[in-house]
């Protein structure tokens, strides 16, 4: 198994723990990469296709390596009314992104997400865990200005 997902071993190699293992790749790593996939393939014994399955079927596995800063874009109820639909137009326009894209330079990447929890400050948007709400167009720009810049 190649050394960088050693830590692998922290789990059990049954099949069973493939989701866990999954887990875990993701976790060190921001997805699952190829790389991760093979490793994972190997330590339990699986085929590359069933791991690729298993991804697929499961929503909150990322086969596409996180931009620095990751953007979660909420459409929960209150944003949805509120105008997150309008949020990822405004983010589509000054950055090219679409959900699920990270930018060329791995500067940005952009997620819909079902809920930040912050309603009362519907639309939101968070970066790198940041929340930003009660977004218009211009506190948008300003924001990821300040983000390409860092």
């Amino acid at each position: 198994m190649n050394p960088e997902f050693a830590y692998l071993k922290k789990i059990g190699n049954e099949p069973n723990n493939l989701i866990k293992g999954l887990q875990l790749i993701q976790s060190t790593e921001g997805y699952v990469s190829d790389d991760g996939i093979r490793a994972a393939a190997e330590y339990f014994s699986l085929p590359e296709v069933e791991i690729e399955g298993v991804l697929s079927f499961y929503a909150q596995f990322k086969r596409v390596k996180p931009g620095k800063n990751h953007i979660c874009v909420c459409d929960g109820t209150a944003c949805h009314i509120k105008g997150s639909s309008q949020v990822h137009t405004w983010i589509e326009q000054e950055l090219g992104l679409k959900p699920g894209e990270t930018s060329d330079d791995g500067v940005f990447s952009l997620e819909t997400v079902a809920c930040l929890g912050c309603c009362s400050l519907a639309p939101v948007m968070s970066i790198n865990g940041k929340v930003y709400g009660k977004l218009d167009r211009k506190k948008l720009a300003k924001i990821l200005k300040d983000y390409a810049e860092k």
